[in-house]
């Protein structure tokens, strides 16, 4: 597959990119910015010791809206607040409705793409289809240049892997990797790693659903393969379980101020692990996430503990 032709939509901005900065600089853009203001704890990408702020977002559900204006300020502000962190990773898919191109306006308008590590997926059968709704993500989110481009749930992955090598060679992705969001995939996800040079995995793994303890996490790390974590709040399932319940006595301890961040700090605390992904379209529970992101991590002795209260 040969790679896409830079976009007629996304010239100039290809062309704007590259004056300000310097062409080959365009994906340390984000970077950058991390290095200046970087608060919350990042992690190295094991392909190019790059580096990633451990907490992201995740925008499936919450960043699918139209142009109500008041709507868009919200998840401006959640963007906003990712950013002030120094948090990077917004995590996307066409298979997500309008959210591409809802990140990609806001990003606009506050002029904050080169704080952004953009990864989105291709999710359809075929080259030529992959191809075009490739294009359509860059177009969505109004850039020439997207971090990492994944493979959704691994469809027809064998056809879309050899695009998106032809297109990291070409420089339209930095990295590539692979992605699903259910137990039964991991056999599969490992399958592709063992076959594959993959850049990025990214799978479900909570405190309350450790599948991906068994082998893939430790496979991923013996590869060098970076972690994203999807759903680490098994969609709201957790916070069910501990409503109305206080939070245990370690975990002032910890930095540990609420039950989300209990739950992202058990992700995170498995050295596989490089950024975990929750969604949200609320700048309270955006901060929240991002608190996470501080203080100790728990080391193995306490992470068995916390496992044991699930």
């Amino acid at each position: 597959m040969v790679a896409p032709k830079p976009m007629e939509i996304s010239r100039a901005n290809f062309i704007k990119g590259l004056a300000v900065t310097g062409g080959a600089a365009w994906f340390g853009g984000w970077e950058d910015a991390m290095a200046k203001q970087s608060p919350i704890q990042t992690r190295k990408i094991p392909r190019d010791n790059g580096r990633l702020p451990v907490v992201g977002l995740g925008t499936w559900q919450t960043f699918d809206i139209g142009a109500d204006a008041e709507a868009r300020a919200q998840r401006q502000e959640v963007l906003r607040l990712l950013f002030e962190s120094g948090g990077s990773v917004i995590d996307s898919s066409p298979m997500y409705g309008r959210s591409e191109a809802v990140v990609g306006d806001l990003l606009a308008a506050m002029g904050a793409r080169d704080k952004a590590f953009l990864a989105t997926k291709v999710w359809t059968w075929g080259a030529d289809k992959g191809a075009r709704q490739m294009n359509d993500s860059l177009e969505n989110f109004k850039t020439p240049r997207i971090e990492l481009m994944q493979i959704h749930n691994l469809v027809d992955w064998q056809t879309h892997l050899r695009t998106l090598r032809a297109w990291k060679e070409a420089g339209t992705f930095r990295y590539i990797g692979i992605t699903h969001y259910t137990d039964s995939g991991l056999d599969e996800l490992m399958a592709v790693m063992r076959a594959e040079e993959i850049d990025f995995v990214q799978m479900a793994y909570t405190i309350g659903a450790r599948a991906a303890e068994k082998k893939l996490l430790p496979y991923a790390a013996d590869r060098g393969v970076a972690v994203l974590v999807n759903r680490p709040y098994e969609g709201g399932g957790l916070f069910r379980e501990t409503r109305g319940k206080p939070l245990p006595s370690f975990a002032a301890e910890y930095g540990i101020a609420s039950w989300g961040q209990f739950f992202l700090k058990f992700v995170l605390s498995h050295p596989a692990v490089t950024c975990v992904i929750p969604g949200t379209s609320k700048p309270k529970h955006m901060a929240d996430n991002l608190g996470a992101g501080h203080g100790p991590l728990p080391d193995a002795r306490l992470r068995a503990t916390m496992a044991r209260l699930f």
